[in-house]
């Protein structure tokens, strides 16, 4: 019992000793200040150790099994359009949530008010933000969907990524300038805490529940989905804005 306790926080631990090295190490030589608030600092740390390992064995006892449950039970009730509409309900909402999606959707809204692209009012900055929200949500509610269809159909997915990122080029040429690193920020806010498991989850677990498909080579690639098209459907967003 007590390992398995200790081991998560174990695991916790040395994945951030790197990042803890290289702050401290440019904080004492390179900069050569000594750490503000030492005992603040360490107490931080445990809570993230912590913290890091309660999330991790929250996902492996909770969202991953979830996650990979409905995916074979959408499977076994062989509706296309049921799965269809859960991929998308699954993407659409998890992203809606994401804690990184409104904290950068807000700062957008932010900044968007202060170079007068729209009036420096609440209402105004909350319906921007809640429009970029929407967008990207429903984009990745479409690349879920797209991902699965890929898993059902066993398409190789290197050229559809190749394929959506040559429409980011092109869109890219064509969109408001101001627009266009909220955009490339909005693809990667996507894959964050909440998407990530779940559509991960589904993608392993619809692949596993076809005959014929691996779930390490069909299993993946929903997440790069998900951060492809926000960047297209966001540019679009503001173009036709």
């Amino acid at each position: 019992m007590l390992r398995r306790i200790l081991l998560p926080l174990a695991q916790s631990l040395r994945d951030l000793t790197p990042i803890v090295g290289v702050v401290a190490l440019f904080q004492l030589l390179v900069l050569r200040q000594p750490l503000p608030d030492l005992a603040g600092l360490l107490g931080g740390l445990l809570l993230v150790v912590v913290g890091l390992a309660l999330f991790t064995k929250g996902l492996e006892l909770g969202l991953f099994p979830i996650g990979e449950a409905l995916a074979h039970a959408l499977a076994r009730r062989g509706s296309l359009a049921l799965l269809l509409l859960f991929a998308f309900a699954l993407g659409f909402g998890t992203t809606v949530a994401e804690p990184a999606l409104i904290a950068i959707a807000d700062e957008a809204a932010r900044v968007a008010a202060q170079g007068l692209a729209i009036p420096d009012t609440a209402e105004a900055r909350q319906d921007y933000s809640l429009g970029l929200r929407y967008t990207v949500a429903i984009s990745v509610g479409c690349a879920i969907v797209l991902g699965v269809i890929r898993i059902l159909k066993g398409w190789p997915v290197q050229w559809l990524i190749m394929a959506g990122y040559a429409g980011v080029v092109v869109l890219t040429g064509f969109a408001p300038p101001e627009i266009v690193g909220i955009a490339y920020d909005s693809g990667g806010v996507t894959t964050s805490t909440i998407t990530v498991p779940l559509v991960t989850a589904l993608g392993v677990g619809l692949a596993s529940s076809i005959a014929g498909r691996s779930p390490l080579v069909d299993g993946f690639g929903l997440i790069a989905f998900a951060s492809l098209t926000p960047m297209i459907f966001v540019m679009a967003y503001g173009a036709l804005r």
